[in-house]
């Protein structure tokens, strides 16, 4: 799949199969976020890779959008640690790429994938900090759950010409 095919058929997916991914695809999606860019090169993030059963199952106890959690395969918790930050206030858009990265491996390796944005809505951050026992510095900033995709979604029509300003607005 070459990149602009995988950039614009991505789409959020939120069944999963049953079936297994191996560790050298999950390193793959690893691979791909720590591959994005982010300020000064300093990569001020931390991965938690979940694929334990009964950690999955809790996470919609502490988001209230996580319902589909329990049946992917696996999720990936993209953290920010402030303290590590070269550049100050940039840690956010660093995560953010890396997040979009990890999507975008999973939809090349045939994967079906769902950003679920936990900062800056305290309630999710701090649940998911108890739950998986993160120190109080690091931030979680997004979780994707991901898995086999059990439904189909064709390409989303996003292009909107009167959103386009050239040379100035």
């Amino acid at each position: 799949m070459d990149a602009m095919d995988c950039i614009l058929t991505r789409r959020s997916i939120r069944k999963y199969t049953d079936d297994m991914i191996p560790d050298d695809i999950i390193d793959e999606l690893l691979k791909a976020a720590m591959s994005a860019p982010a300020a000064g090169s300093q990569d001020p993030w931390h991965f938690i890779l979940i694929k334990d059963r009964a950690i999955l199952e809790k996470v919609p106890e502490v988001h209230p959008y996580a319902r589909m959690v329990p049946k992917a395969f696996a999720a990936i918790l993209v953290c920010w640690d402030p303290t590590i930050e070269k550049h100050k206030g940039f840690g956010e858009q660093d995560c953010s790429a890396a997040t979009e990265n990890i999507l975008l491996a999973a939809q090349a390796c045939g994967l079906g994938a769902v950003w679920l944005g936990c900062y800056p809505r305290e309630d999710r951050v701090n649940g998911l900090r108890g739950l998986l026992g993160i120190p109080d510095h690091v931030i979680p900033f997004a979780l994707i759950p991901f898995g086999r995709p059990d439904e189909e979604k064709g390409p989303a029509l996003r292009w909107k010409e009167d959103r386009i300003h050239r040379n100035g607005w």
